[in-house]
């Protein structure tokens, strides 16, 4: 059996989106019972030149189903980062990510193989295989992302381990 363009990316996307979700819900609760503020840890970041939770939590998103999206399209651009999204919008927007690309069959992403997609940031732009723009940078911007989510989180005192990060395993069956 070959191991296709939708076994390294979608699998991936959805193991740590799920992962996301549930460190989400997990410091959320945990938030609740220290009394902490949501909204403080919404605009929590680890370092002055970094983006805050919020920021880091869309381009989980946006690293996964708009990079699936992009490869599709042949277009993508930076995420932008609404500033109301409060705490519960960003796990409704976990869930979201992780339904949309929940419903995408192998045969769709297998597709996107060859195809063009084109970075545009400002006056510039990077020229991509769907497969090189996947694999090169949107799961690098993925799991960067998410790791950090996963570092503020635990910066704010969230009871999370490496377990929570790694989510639910692909074991043999």
């Amino acid at each position: 059996m070959a191991f296709s363009l939708y076994d390294a990316t979608v699998a991936n996307y959805l193991q740590i989106l799920g992962a996301v979700g549930g460190f989400l819900d997990k410091s959320l609760v945990h938030f609740k019972e220290k009394g902490i503020d949501p909204a403080e840890v919404v605009e929590t970041r680890l370092a002055p030149d970094m983006w805050p939770l919020r920021a880091q939590v869309v381009s989980v998103a946006h690293h996964s189903r708009g990079a699936l999206a992009a490869a599709r399209d042949g277009v993508f651009v930076p995420p932008s980062i609404k500033p109301d999204l409060d705490y519960a919008a960003l796990q409704a927007l976990v869930t979201e990510a992780r339904n949309e690309i929940s419903a995408l069959t192998p045969e769709a992403v297998d597709a996107l193989i060859g195809r063009d997609v084109t970075f545009k940031v400002g006056d510039r732009t990077l020229p991509f295989t769907a497969e090189g723009f996947l694999m090169s940078f949107s799961l690098p911007n993925f799991f960067f992302h998410a790791t950090t989510t996963y570092a503020i989180l635990r910066h704010k005192g969230a009871p999370l381990g490496k377990r929570d990060f790694m989510g639910r395993l692909t074991l043999k069956t």
